[in-house]
């Protein structure tokens, strides 16, 4: 008999997306320490708080709206499919991290309550209306996630520092591609029950495939750019050995799309790409802290 209290633990756990969250957190962490780690222990713990509570609220309020969408696509383990959550309770969820991130923000200085007091808002927007605009809501999918690494410059400096700017650029590529192969695995329940005219709606499922892997590919390109001719990351062995395996991965990752069975790694798929891209970051820090031991 499965106990109650651990299936509401496990459900607020999906319901928020917890992993989502971590990779956030390391993404400002990576940024902090790109531009020197140069912060106090309280300030790097606030610091962490907007970006995690922010995207929790953001995923709880996403699942509100997506209800009928998660049952269409199968997803029967969504907590609010499966009743393991109210559509009330996923609401409040959202506005107690919402609200608690906002102002934390709000302590550490006005760049960063700016950048999370926008993006707090556009994540409702998203999940309310922007999620049926094309590209315009899979754009800004793929800068949620790039936005950490700026919050976390801003952290630090109120000038953005041009390593900062072009991992975000990388991320922000990554990110789209990823979002448009979401587009792809969620075609059929989208169709049927919002009518949403996505990338997919316009050009087709081998079309927005083909979008997808040419913004992985620039990315790919950009992450091998920055081995030549940015530090701390220009010559850096301990960056370019697992980044080009991040890289070979995404080709894969690419690759499954374009199969006969394609349908049948989608899970593998969305597991693969979130992966690289943590393990991305994490890459960023530690070649980052390898640099600035030497």
């Amino acid at each position: 008999m499965k106990h109650p209290h651990k299936n509401r633990i496990s459900g607020f756990i999906k319901l928020t997306r917890a992993e989502h969250s971590v990779m956030l957190a390391f993404a400002v962490i990576a940024a902090e320490i790109i531009l020197g780690f140069k912060i106090t222990l309280p300030l790097f713990v606030l610091a962490l708080l907007p970006p995690i509570l922010v995207s929790m609220g953001a995923f709880a309020i996403n699942d509100y709206f997506d209800v009928e969408v998660d049952r269409k696509n199968g997803f029967l383990n969504r907590p609010l499919v499966d009743h393991t959550f109210t559509k009330a309770e996923a609401v409040c969820v959202y506005l107690v991290t919402t609200v608690l991130g906002i102002i934390a923000s709000a302590l550490i200085n006005p760049y960063v309550f700016i950048i999370t007091l926008i993006f707090a808002g556009a994540a409702y927007f998203y999940s309310y209306k922007l999620k049926e605009v094309v590209i315009i809501g899979n754009a800004y999918i793929a800068f949620s996630m790039a936005i950490p690494f700026i919050y976390g410059n801003y952290i630090i400096t109120s000038i953005l520092n041009p390593n900062i700017l072009l991992i975000s650029i990388i991320v922000f590529l990554s990110g789209f591609g990823r979002e448009i192969h979401g587009m792809v695995r969620d075609a059929e329940g989208d169709k049927g029950v919002r009518k949403i005219r996505n990338i997919v709606h316009y050009f087709g499922e081998k079309g927005a495939n083909l979008i997808s892997a040419a913004l992985y590919t620039v990315s790919i390109f950009l992450s091998l750019f920055m081995f030549f001719f940015m530090l701390p990351f220009k010559g850096n062995a301990l960056y370019l050995i697992p980044m080009a395996i991040v890289d070979i991965v995404l080709v894969y990752n690419m690759r499954i799309y374009f199969t006969k069975n394609a349908k049948k790694h989608y899970g593998l798929s969305r597991n693969l790409s979130l992966a690289a891209m943590a393990a991305a970051t994490l890459i960023f820090i530690a070649s980052s802290i390898f640099y600035l031991s030497l």
